[in-house]
């Protein structure tokens, strides 16, 4: 029984597992910490304000929604695509986008500041409304992905996998394409009108995603003794690459796009030249570490052991930094623009007109942001221990097709 709980079936490690599950459970306990808090105290611990009421924990919540889209990609490619490669990986594919999205869902709720408001959104449906439309994706993901995750499990129902395979890859892309449709659709705010939104968050989804499966897969492997097939890395490699390259094509063209339209001059200097620290989040964060470097990393030449190393661990996490600081930059940085109440004419009022609004979040929305993540670690770590979770390749079928690559 003892050898069933072991991820790859090999020497049981109890002790290093509670120890991870205790790590993880320390953060929760902070985010819930911080939700009592502040659910007694009310919004005012924070540093939102009636300017930007989207704070750091919505970074986090739309980031690990966004991820858990992308995540689900790496089974997609198997079940959809009939890539071999994949297929083993589609087990873990579909826990991680499970996890991920409890993770962010769990932060929105927290910083609904009374839970049970949730009741009245699952209940009462304005489908004028975008955010009406993500309930029904939300809780429609997590369906349809249970569903398809039951049938890689089980032989039995193993012809129920590539039509639940078609259903979960086109309901994560209208799930994604709806995410970056909420801001698409504010008209008001400068940093957000664009209908680029949508398409650009679909394809950070898959970078994201693809990240974060690559940083668990790295751990299970290492944590295993394991070491990760040199043709599945060279894949997944050129496939991240490939991703990171086109989140950076998008961005480029999303501001140049801006910057075609006068009206939204003054927005794109405010990011790209004056914003202070969201320039700074903008260039250092997202661009550069996020988008250049992991590149870079991906594809200079360097030794076998150094190509593990960026590879598996470096590379993927410099992109999923990247993605929490493009996350910032896109929900907290297109709020502190002020908003142009009336365009074409000059506003005076002592109500912030024409301010670039203050935000300094506070550690109880660093720990609710972190009760995400932790949320998806606990959960992760849960599943891996219990279920057989860890891919299982065959190394004779991948290399009778390596010479098709």
């Amino acid at each position: 029984m003892a050898q069933q709980l072991c991820i790859n079936q090999g020497t049981c490690r109890t002790g290093q597992f509670i120890a991870l599950l205790a790590l993880g459970g320390l953060v929760v306990l902070g985010a819930m910490y911080a939700f009592f808090t502040l659910e007694h105290h009310g919004h005012i611990l924070t540093g939102m304000n009636n300017q930007i009421v989207w704070g750091l924990p919505h970074v986090f919540a739309v980031f690990l929604i966004v991820a858990a889209s992308g995540a689900l990609n790496v089974a997609s490619i198997g079940s959809v695509f009939g890539k071999q490669v994949y297929k083993s990986r589609a087990p873990l594919s579909g826990m991680l986008a499970l996890a991920l999205l409890a993770g962010g869902l769990a932060v929105l709720v927290l910083d609904l500041g009374r839970p049970d408001r949730l009741i009245v959104a699952m209940t009462h449906y304005n489908f004028h409304s975008i955010f009406a439309w993500n309930m029904i994706f939300y809780n429609g993901f997590f369906v349809i992905v249970g569903l398809y995750l039951v049938t890689l499990m089980d032989r039995r129902l193993k012809g129920w996998t590539k039509p639940l395979g078609y259903t979960a890859f086109f309901w994560r892309l209208s799930l994604t394409t709806a995410t970056g449709s909420i801001f698409g659709f504010l008209v008001a705010r400068a940093g957000y009108n664009s209908a680029l939104m949508a398409p650009m968050f679909v394809i950070m989804s898959f970078a994201y995603g693809l990240a974060v499966f690559m940083v668990v897969q790295s751990s299970m492997y290492r944590w295993n003794g394991m070491i990760l097939d040199e043709g599945v890395r060279r894949r997944m490699k050129n496939l991240l690459a490939v991703f990171v390259g086109a989140s950076l094509y998008f961005t480029i063209v999303f501001h140049l796009t801006n910057l075609y339209f006068a009206k939204q001059w003054e927005f794109e200097r405010f990011i790209l030249l004056d914003g202070g620290i969201y320039t700074t989040v903008f260039w250092v964060g997202q661009v550069i570490l996020g988008g250049i470097v992991p590149l870079i990393l991906l594809y200079l030449p360097r030794s076998q052991d150094a190509q593990k190393m960026c590879f598996c661990f470096l590379a993927p996490l410099l992109v999923i930094l990247g993605g929490v600081a493009q996350m910032y930059v896109t929900i907290v940085g297109g709020q502190a623009f002020p908003l142009v109440m009336f365009p074409g004419h000059e506003v005076q009022s002592s109500f912030y007109d024409g301010v670039v609004h203050a935000y300094n979040p506070s550690i109880y929305e660093w720990l609710l942001g972190m009760g995400g993540v932790g949320v998806t670690f606990v959960l992760t770590v849960v599943a891996v221990r219990v279920f057989k979770f860890m891919p299982q390749d065959d190394f004779k079928t991948l290399q009778s097709r390596r010479g098709t690559d």
